[in-house]
């Protein structure tokens, strides 16, 4: 049995949710390992929506422990909200069942001031699109060295010393900016209320997780956003400030890179993206409208609007190296139903020249021009579709072709939000 990795392929928002909650059956612990509460999957089961943002999606299994790993950043008072929300809907939530690395930096209200600021100060042209929720600031306090973590709550005698720490950045950050300072008594204030809510669930996850991987558990470890968005391989400056490819698994868990077996791709049959920087195959047209009607291409948390456009190969197969993908779970098929011609983005060009993948520059990405294929569409229906026999001849040879491109296989086929309208071709866990 491998342990399996899933990540998103493109931009993020591709499903991640409904396939990690899908194969969490045969999970035993699911392993949340970057981001923060700016990134949301949405759960359709048996009718019911769940909504989650820094909960694992396993969480709704009964029988499976669900980790939040130090590679993430948490907004407590975030998290207190989001479990009350869930137990409303009757799903049990308990230090029993959930995990919290006792090493995770937390987000404060100062962090969120500073996103928002930053933003709302920024001119149109180089908004980089955050959702205002801090993680940005958050990750730079880890990295800066001068973050509060989890385990500052349990040892309040020396929190105040930590939180001098951290202001000794911030308000004279915050005076240049024109903001108040910031007193260290609501800090302090701040963390104590909600301290009681959560340590119960604080552990030393790569301890917990190396016991769990020796006694022959399956771990299932889950990324927020997609990787086009690490702040290493993806299209920088317009990113998020962790690494979301595949092997950020092992560092945002404490495990070592052997611990990562298969890693599973997810990629929407067409490409999204929200707020701003490069989308080459972006359609501004009514196709792109319809494409987000039908998909209620909508964020899960910030209900914005997501941009949309033809399946893009190249980007996808620039992915599936960067983080070493050994199948993809293709999501939302059943949005193109009904198109009497598909395109796919198989090369760009690049001042005249042909390349093969988005170069690291930004005036280049922006200059770059996709290289479509023209397929024909299908007509009939994919939706609710569970086997191959039920696809159209035409759908399969778009997915086909997309293996090809993308130089990957499919592994899963996602046809509606539904759990069980999925098509499996190869398990991961059996690999």
């Amino acid at each position: 049995m491998a342990n399996v990795v899933v990540v998103g392929a493109q931009w993020g928002d591709e499903g991640k949710g409904k396939i990690v909650d899908w194969l969490s059956v045969e999970a035993d612990v699911v392993v949340r390992f970057q981001g923060g509460h700016n990134a949301g999957h949405t759960l359709v089961i048996d009718g019911v929506t769940y909504k989650l943002a820094l909960l694992p999606s396993g969480i709704v299994r009964p029988g499976k422990l669900s980790v939040i790993g130090n590679g993430v950043v948490v907004d407590p008072h975030h998290l207190v909200g989001e479990i009350a929300r869930l137990k409303e809907q009757g799903v049990d939530v308990s230090p029993a069942n959930l995990k919290i690395a006792d090493n995770v930096p937390l987000i404060l209200s100062l962090h969120r001031d500073l996103d928002a600021h930053r933003e709302e100060a920024a001119s149109e042209g180089v908004k980089i699109g955050t959702t205002k929720r801090g993680i940005g600031p958050a990750y730079e306090d880890k990295v800066g060295r001068r973050a509060i973590r989890l385990q500052d709550l349990a040892e309040p005698g020396t929190l105040d010393e930590k939180i001098a720490r951290l202001l000794a950045h911030h308000n004279p950050l915050r005076r240049g900016l024109g903001l108040d300072a910031i007193d260290p008594a609501a800090i302090r204030a701040e963390l104590m209320a909600v301290a009681a809510q959560i340590l119960p669930y604080m552990d030393a996850v790569w301890d917990l997780l190396s016991r769990e991987r020796r006694a022959g558990k399956r771990i299932l470890f889950e990324g927020a956003q997609g990787a086009l968005l690490d702040v290493d391989h993806g299209t920088y400056p317009y990113v998020t400030s962790s690494n979301t490819v595949a092997a950020n698994a092992a560092t945002g868990s404490g495990l070592g890179p052997r611990a990562i077996g298969y890693v599973l791709g997810i990629a929407k049959a067409y490409t999204t993206r929200v707020g701003g920087g490069p989308f080459p195959t972006e359609l501004h047209d009514e196709i792109g409208q319809l494409i987000g009607d039908r998909g209620r291409e909508f964020g899960t948390n910030t209900g914005r609007r997501r941009r949309c456009g033809w399946f893009d190969a190249a980007l996808t197969r620039q992915v599936v190296r960067t983080c070493g993908i050994d199948g993809v779970a293709l999501t939302k098929l059943d949005i193109l139903d009904g198109f009497e011609e598909i395109k796919v983005c198989a090369h760009y060009r690049l001042d005249g020249e042909i390349i093969d993948h988005l170069p690291a520059s930004q005036s280049a990405q922006a200059r770059v021009e996709p290289v479509y294929e023209s397929i024909p569409g299908w007509e009939g229906t994919t939706g609710g579709a569970r086997s191959w026999a039920d696809l159209p001849a035409q759908a399969i040879k778009y997915v086909r072709r997309i293996e090809e491109l993308i130089e990957a296989p499919v592994a899963l086929l996602s046809t509606s939000p539904e759990r069980d309208d999925t098509i499996l071709v190869h398990n991961p866990f059996q690999d």
